[in-house]
């Protein structure tokens, strides 16, 4: 049974708008809190890079969620 963290930037402390991921032998995998059933595998390399990419948005007011 994976282990699922939550992502910091998601809602609420039990709520279902959250995006969470957990570590896999070679593989990170991404699921929305709300559809836990679909899974998404990637490679950590990948995983990195998006997070990499999203992190520069957060940085941008014009990017945030009112």
């Amino acid at each position: 049974m994976p282990q699922w963290q939550k992502s910091s930037f998601s809602g609420g402390a039990d709520g279902n708008e959250c995006v969470e991921l957990s570590a896999a032998r070679n593989a990170i995998h991404l699921r929305e809190s709300d559809d836990p059933a679909r899974i998404l595998p990637v490679t950590r390399h990948s995983a990195a890079a998006l997070i990499r990419h999203l992190g520069g948005y957060a940085c941008d007011p014009k990017f945030w969620v009112q």
